[in-house]
């Protein structure tokens, strides 16, 4: 299951990118007793070891919308995405859950596509990360009639992600208490321009998202959150290099073209990592 960066810049709770991070798990019936879970690697040892696990809670709602009876699971995850980072690590819990349950239950009982990314999307209250690891690439999303859908777009070969994954972690919750109920009328519009220019860019023309990942949003109120974070964005941004903050952060996205990063960068308590694009989403395997 791919790691994601949400937002995208202006994209704000509608825009997702799949990224070349994945965990990987493995779940199987069992005959009978309590479901068992093993965790290897990100969150070994703080994540919960029974039904109380994302995962494991993501599938067994999988077979109740299904309306199969649950039997009992046993679930191994080995996790590589950083938990509470901004990268989409809850949402690929959730889609491994309810995908690897899918499996299980078979055509003819798991649900349809449509309701899977419902579930998902539900189940992590951002369908922006949750389609972009079911479905890989780029997405947008949307609810409607209380119902959460997406479309998938290719992006440009040329885009070339650089993460700057942060040493702390970030709640979002905590980080989405700092947005205002209201916001100026041209920050609006502002920042609706640049949500279509950089899906625009994204697709068709990358040498314009420098401009189409300004955000006048979200992003200006979350400073207090993580000043390093901000002053990273700024000096990228300063320095040619179109950047964001990945989901609610502390981590940093840059959508570059492969060109050489700036060596003066503020990037201590950071790590740079250079991931592609995934073009795949959520794959299951025997």
């Amino acid at each position: 299951m791919p790691a994601t960066s949400a937002n995208l810049g202006p994209g704000f709770d509608s825009l997702g990118l799949a990224l070349g991070l994945h965990d990987e798990i493995e779940l199987a019936e069992l005959d009978a007793g309590p479901s068992t879970v093993e965790v290897h690697g990100e969150g070994a040892g703080r994540v919960p070891r029974d039904e109380r696990h994302l995962v494991l809670k993501a599938a067994c709602a999988t077979y109740d919308l299904a309306g199969v009876d649950r039997p009992p699971l046993h679930l191994t995850c080995h996790n590589v995405i950083p938990h509470s980072r901004g990268l989409g690590s809850s949402a690929s819990a959730a889609v491994a859950g309810i995908v690897a349950a899918c499996a299980l239950l078979g055509p003819g009982k798991a649900p349809d596509d449509e309701a899977v990314l419902d579930l998902a999307a539900r189940f992590d209250g951002h369908a922006d990360n949750v389609a972009a690891c079911l479905y890989g690439g780029l997405v947008v999303t949307w609810c409607t009639a209380g119902s959460y859908r997406a479309a998938h777009l290719e992006p440009h070969p040329d885009v070339v992600p650089v993460a700057f994954v942060s040493e702390h972690s970030s709640s979002t919750e905590a980080t989405r208490g700092l947005l205002p109920d209201r916001v100026p009328h041209g920050d609006a519009a502002f920042t609706a321009s640049r949500s279509a220019l950089v899906v625009h860019a994204l697709t068709r023309a990358p040498h314009l998202l420098l401009p189409a990942t300004e955000d006048r949003l979200h992003q200006p109120y979350r400073r207090p959150a993580y000043p390093a974070t901000a002053d990273l964005v700024d000096a990228l941004r300063a320095a040619g290099v179109p950047a964001a903050v990945s989901g609610a952060g502390p981590t940093v996205l840059a959508l570059t073209t492969g060109e050489p990063l700036p060596d003066d960068l503020p990037t201590s308590g950071f790590e740079t990592v250079r991931l592609p694009i995934d073009t795949a989403g959520a794959v299951v395997t025997d």
